[in-house]
């Protein structure tokens, strides 16, 4: 009894267009190159958003820079780039808002970082207090900036300010101050309330990022017998190197924005020691020189651009050399 043959006779079945065993497609479907046109929708709101709230006004702010608009009158007329010749040839308010905002930008991006990773170090452990610290830590973030404003300008106040009678009442009246009356150190009272408010936000942060290194890593370490300075710098600033990275970006925009922070405190001393480029802006706008504050925001906007990226590239280099 012979076996069934397997060799098929007849014409070769026509394979199905499409298939891997068919032609190759030389022009694909539009919806299998960009998907389905809902997808599109999703992110519209945003766009619009986006259009609304940023993009127009920016594209007005540089309309407006070069004209000489007090924001009422219903014509101006073009001065060209006489604004942002004014700016570079030296103002001496915008020029002392300038130095004020990166004196202030660098103490609070250096402490608060610092203080932010300590205290994530220190609440990581699983204590039965970390979880009541944690919550204590963070309360200033959910505070309104005003509220966060007035309860240190009772702590500032040179007569009745608690600062001073804390210092009286250990004996260090040397110490006393007028706080945010000091032409010379207001900036950095101004700074410490700053990190006072954030850090615990920072601190939320850095926990996350602390809790994703891997523990096996540690044990590693220790059975090596490397000691605890090595392990954070070969361990844990190479893994938090993002998180890091976010903070110090963010805390640097937080500290262009501390405009609220600055009027709550009790606005600007006369002598100009609280001016940062924000309330400079402001009060160009409050003397009715529109077009001057539209040219002092688009110099503001290159700045905080300008400092955002040498920070990233500046925390690119130090955690590729960690």
């Amino acid at each position: 009894m012979s076996a069934p043959s397997t060799v098929r006779t007849g014409p070769a079945p026509t394979p199905a267009r499409g298939t891997s065993a068919g032609r190759p497609r030389k022009h694909r479907g539009w919806r299998q190159r960009f998907g389905h046109p809902a997808f599109y929708l999703f992110p519209l709101p945003a766009l619009v958003v986006y259009v609304i709230f940023f993009a127009v006004p920016t594209v007005q702010a540089f309309q407006y820079a070069v004209t000489d608009w007090d924001g009422y009158s219903a014509g101006y007329r073009s001065v060209g780039l006489d604004n942002f010749e004014q700016l570079a040839r030296g103002d001496d308010l915008f020029v002392n808002a300038m130095t004020n905002s990166l004196k202030f930008m660098l103490v609070v991006v250096v402490f608060q970082t610092l203080f932010s990773l300590v205290l994530a170090s220190m609440l990581l452990r699983n204590s039965r207090s970390s979880t009541l610290l944690r919550a204590v830590f963070f309360l200033p973030t959910i505070l309104s900036s005003v509220s966060v404003a007035f309860v240190w300008k009772f702590i500032y106040d040179p007569n009745f300010g608690l600062a001073n009678s804390a210092l009286k009442s250990v004996g260090l009246d040397s110490l006393t101050s007028s706080f945010l009356g000091d032409e010379g150190k207001a900036i950095y009272f101004l700074a410490i309330t700053q990190v006072w408010f954030h850090t615990g936000q920072m601190m939320v942060i850095f926990i996350a990022g602390l809790q994703q290194i891997p523990r096996e890593l540690y044990e590693a370490a220790a059975i090596d017998g490397v000691g605890r300075w090595q392990r954070f710098r070969h361990v844990t600033w190479p893994m938090i190197a993002p998180a890091t990275g976010i903070v110090i970006a963010y805390t640097t925009i937080q500290s262009f924005k501390a405009f609220d922070l600055v009027l709550g405190l009790g606005g600007n001393p006369p002598q100009g020691s609280l001016d940062i480029l924000s309330t400079r802006i402001y009060t160009s706008f409050a003397d009715s020189r529109f077009g001057y504050a539209a040219a002092e925001s688009i110099v503001f906007m290159a700045v905080i651009a300008l400092v955002t990226l040498i920070q990233r590239r500046t925390v690119k280099l130090t955690q590729s050399g960690a």
